[in-house]
């Protein structure tokens, strides 16, 4: 009867997980209908910037990636698809330019990946997200477990309970209940996280780790104009990420890893 134990486990896993997703969804719920109103009062047109939509969007490291892209975007910095930036004009426009300037260091060339994480860091992108959550937009840092996150919990619950389920299927201890009877014991489990993920896509998708549920309406309300234009390709980039730019060669820069060297 050792799989009753691995039931038991399999029911921790996931009863866990979704009472966590669903105080989330409360909180969640709560928190809009706190701020709707008052966003809405303060700042009925707001418009979101590009560093402030890359920052709801993929936080501060997707704000250090729009502000790399759009200074090589504007040839005042160089990104080499073999994971290197060189910067062309030593002068940034605004404090987030000056902050990857200063990242990249007095050589001039740095390689990608340790810029966008000083710049991840930087006091200019603090600024950006304590502006956010100041107007109610993005997520305080600290203020418990977001949508997404008890969501990324019940998919590695799910995940767990399916795992134990073929444990205990494949267990070689002789049983007297039928391993058809344990499997059905086990769906149940599985059946209940896997329904809170259809619950929670129906209801609260898209999650975001960053953006408040005023800050994903902004978001989804974003204008991005004709296909092609410099505005609406950053726009791209702020929201989607790199990967979203169609460039090979960008994408190459961000994803290059140094390798070790061979003795």
């Amino acid at each position: 009867m050792f799989w009753v134990l691995l039931l038991l486990l399999a029911w921790a896993f996931a009863g866990t997980a979704c009472v966590r997703l669903c105080l989330a969804a409360v909180r969640a719920a709560d928190a809009d209908a706190a701020d709707a109103s008052a966003v809405t009062a303060t700042a009925p047109e707001r418009r979101l910037t590009l560093y402030e939509a890359a920052f709801l969007s993929g936080g501060p490291a997707r704000v250090a990636e729009v502000t790399l892209v759009a200074m090589a975007r504007q040839r005042r910095l160089l990104l080499a698809h073999t994971g290197w930036a060189t910067v062309v004009d030593p002068l940034g426009r605004d404090e987030m330019e000056r902050s990857v300037i200063g990242a990249i260091g007095p050589q001039g060339q740095s390689r990608i990946a340790p810029v966008r994480a000083r710049v991840a860091g930087a006091e200019a992108v603090r600024r950006v997200a304590d502006g956010l959550v100041r107007a109610g937009l993005a997520v305080p840092e600290g203020a418990g477990t977001t949508v997404g996150a008890a969501v990324r919990r019940v998919r590695a619950a799910t995940l767990g309970v399916a795992v134990l389920g073929v444990t205990a299927l494949l267990l070689p201890v002789p049983s007297d209940t039928p391993r058809l009877l344990v499997a059905l014991w086990f769906a149940l489990p599985l059946t209940l996280s896997l329904s809170c993920l259809a619950l929670a896509r129906w209801e609260a998708h898209p999650y975001s780790r960053w953006a408040s549920p005023a800050g994903q309406r902004l978001l989804d309300a974003l204008t991005w104009g004709p296909a092609g234009e410099e505005r609406s390709f950053l726009t791209s980039v702020a929201v989607r990420g790199v990967r979203a730019s169609g460039g090979p060669e960008l994408r190459a820069a961000f994803a290059h890893r140094e390798q070790p060297r061979r003795e």
